[in-house]
């Protein structure tokens, strides 16, 4: 389907994230890649025996939304918290090195730093499949002293915020209580959005709200399936029990599905081949790039666009990856299906 977006718009967009400032508050994780090559199989066991690579730390949860703010040219303000641990030390570290400001990441003893641990495996010359993943996982101290620490530091930030993320993964570092407090710090028409893992129906009064399907379905009750009459009724009931304006929808290799208004939701093809590389992550580059062009004053339908262009590149990528904004220019100037 064509949509009556201009190619020279969209591209006209992209330039306008540079500077944009947006707080990313939410669950910092860190993402572990150790990479091996196929050894033998184990006599003890019937398991594949990997002989070690290589490993390599990603910022993933709301780091990776983070990244990928910062790639797009614009100013991510990180809100979280972290531990005083080794993975914590290494999430601040990476993110310095991309040119983020890390003073919001508030290192708590007793906390230990969310950690995902993926396995991949692979001859040399050939792509690394996954094949475990385990996840060291701790909820952020229930504490009046925590919170008030993350509640400063994130009074500070949005005052001087273009707009606002808000990534909840589950370990505590936002709530839904969040929302209300930085609806009344960030400046007038500044837009705030939400992605929640498990609690996104109790985010009232966000700006958007970026479910992928299977959170969706965990709304709406009952399995979607690849049926367009259940996606638009729970899309619709969700946008109006949030009370929010807009519902974008990630639909991995369908690509993304847009609810605004009271008006019939906008379903827009994935962007590229469906043949996806990595899928790893690719929510939070959708967040990042829908956030940053509704940031830039771009209408929901054409930010949707941008975010889908940006979810077609970053899935042509392993691990946990980030999309620049020549990287999103050259799928907009390629695209032959999606814009008129």
């Amino acid at each position: 389907m064509t949509h009556d977006v201009s190619r020279q718009r969209l591209l006209g967009l992209i330039p306008s994230f540079a500077g944009r400032r947006l707080v990313v508050a939410g669950d910092y994780v860190l993402d572990r890649f150790v990479y091996g090559h196929p050894k033998r199989v184990s006599r003890e066991a019937p398991v594949l025996i990997l002989s070690f690579w290589k490993e390599e730390n990603l910022p993933g949860g709301a780091g990776n939304t983070a990244a990928n703010v910062r790639a797009l040219g614009g100013v991510p303000l990180p809100i979280g918290a972290v531990g005083e641990d080794p993975a914590g030390s290494a999430l601040r570290r990476i993110l310095e090195e991309r040119g983020i400001n890390t003073a919001g990441l508030l290192p708590f003893s007793g906390y230990s730093t969310p950690t995902k641990t993926r396995i991949l495996g692979g001859w040399p010359h050939s792509i690394k499949q996954q094949i475990v993943r385990y996840d060291h996982e701790q909820q952020v101290p229930r504490d009046v002293a925590v919170a008030d620490l993350l509640s400063g530091r994130l009074s500070e930030a949005a005052r001087q915020a273009h707009g606002a993320i808000l990534s909840d993964y589950g370990y505590g570092s936002v709530s839904p209580e969040t929302i209300v407090s930085l609806r009344q710090l960030l400046p007038k028409n500044a837009p705030a959005l939400v992605d929640s893992r498990h609690h996104l129906r109790l985010y009232v009064g966000a700006e958007a709200v970026t479910p992928n399907e299977e959170e969706l379905e965990e709304c709406f009750g009952e399995p979607l399936g690849d049926s367009i009459e259940k996606i638009t009724a729970a899309g619709t009931a969700l946008r109006r029990e949030v009370r929010c304006r807009t519902v974008l929808v990630t639909r991995g290799s369908k690509g993304v599905a847009l609810f605004e208004g009271e008006g019939a939701p906008v379903f827009i093809p994935v962007h590229g081949t469906d043949q996806v590389a990595d899928v790893t992550g690719a929510g939070d580059t959708v967040l990042a790039t829908f956030s940053l062009a509704l940031a830039s004053g771009a209408s929901a339908l054409e930010a949707a666009l941008l975010a889908n262009f940006a979810g077609g590149v970053v899935v042509m990528k392993m691990g946990t990856a980030t999309v620049t904004p020549e990287e999103l220019a050259d799928a907009v100037r390629s695209d032959r299906t999606l814009l008129r």
